[in-house]
């Protein structure tokens, strides 16, 4: 590494990323968060069958400018929700406890990552509150159920006739 290299690492080093939790909707929520904590808010919701885990290399890039927040979407990554909440993992279900994941964070206003599955869940958010979300970065994300492809009528049918996660029905059955 020559000097100059070796300045400009001690002048930008990698941010540290902190991995929490907090009680929202029910559920222990985990998330993974760095940045500055006066920046402006990148609110990142990860798509299945993935977890904040999929961000990793992200939000150290994002977090030189910005307070960088990914949580694990109940029944995916370290999120847990316990057996008697008697959960519906719905998109309604998932945007209900983001709402109070970021209540009790106390953001007052954040801008939207969302992929995937984390887009018809950010965009619940964005509706239900659209004074708070300064913006939205959509990739691969579907604004519609009808968006999504036959093969997920299986698990469609599944959440609708009993609650089950996506992702332990997944890991049974792919």
């Amino acid at each position: 590494m020559t000097n100059a290299a070796a300045t400009t690492a001690l002048k930008n080093p990698i941010p540290h990323t902190a991995i929490r939790s907090i009680e929202a909707d029910g559920v222990r929520v985990f998330y993974r968060e760095a940045g500055p904590a006066d920046g402006p808010v990148m609110l990142l919701l990860h798509g299945f069958p993935t977890s904040s885990h999929m961000f990793r290399e992200l939000i150290p890039r994002l977090a030189t400018k910005y307070r960088v927040i990914a949580p694990d979407l109940p029944g995916f990554g370290f999120t847990e929700v316990p057996r008697e909440r008697e959960y519906l993992y719905t998109f309604d279900g998932l945007a209900a406890t983001m709402i109070s994941f970021v209540n009790g964070l106390k953001l007052p206003k954040y801008a939207l990552y969302v992929f995937d599955y984390g887009a018809p869940t950010g965009y619940r958010l964005a509706v239900a509150d659209p004074e708070r979300v300064t913006a939205i970065v959509s990739q691969n994300g579907n604004a519609y159920e009808e968006g999504l492809s036959r093969e997920w009528s299986v698990i469609q049918s599944i959440g609708r006739s009993r609650p089950l996660s996506i992702a332990t029905w997944c890991a049974t059955q792919c």
